[in-house]
């Protein structure tokens, strides 16, 4: 390597130093965000996020480039913890207790994504990639709940958007936070919908 560039080169293992360190600010960050968010603040500042992380505001917005990178960062995370629920099989049985086990399965979802969601919805008209992020869920939501039921039920297409609605988180966060139902309530009541949306089936 010519001597004229190797002098102004860093160092590797300051490279790595500064890399290492600002790997283990960022995910402090994140760690931080989701903290302040399960408590209840739907949108923490940025200041409030670095006092948290013990890192200096400066350090928060050089590694996101705005509170909306880390919304982006924090959804990130939440998607890649709760997949292997969305993977879990729902077990032998006839469509019934298929759907009995989908619920099941979705008030454990929901439960888990329930702040953070939540929050990411209040800040979801502000950011794009939120609001794809969240199309993608209502879309993947339906489709698991239209492969579950028979064909006489997806025939009824409004006993589906009845169903969909029903089963949807919206409807979780309503009987969490404004109904007020602990999640045993909150699950025994989309049982009891999907029970009576069905029964005639």
């Amino acid at each position: 390597m010519s001597t004229e560039f190797a002098s102004v080169l860093p160092e590797p293992a300051q490279t790595d130093g500064r890399r290492r360190r600002a790997d283990v600010n960022r995910q402090r960050i994140v760690d931080a965000m989701m903290a302040l968010v399960r408590e209840g603040e739907t949108w923490p500042s940025a200041e409030a996020v670095a006092s948290r992380a013990g890192v200096g505001l400066r350090t928060v917005f050089r590694l996101f480039s705005d509170m909306d990178g880390l919304y982006r960062e924090m959804h990130a995370v939440m998607i890649e913890r709760l997949t292997p629920i969305f993977h879990e099989p729902l077990g032998e049985g006839d469509w019934r207790f298929r759907l009995g086990a989908l619920i099941g399965r979705r008030a454990r979802l929901f439960e888990e994504m329930l702040p953070i969601k939540s929050a990411a919805d209040a800040h979801r008209y502000q950011s794009p990639y939120l609001q794809v992020e969240h199309a993608q869920l209502v879309t993947v939501l339906r489709q698991i709940l239209v492969f579950v039921v028979p064909e006489t039920v997806r025939a009824d297409t409004m006993l589906v958007d009845a169903l969909d609605l029903a089963l949807s988180f919206e409807s979780w966060r309503r009987l969490r936070y404004d109904q007020n139902l602990d999640p045993a309530g909150a699950e025994a009541v989309m049982r009891r919908l999907a029970d009576a949306l069905v029964a005639g089936y």
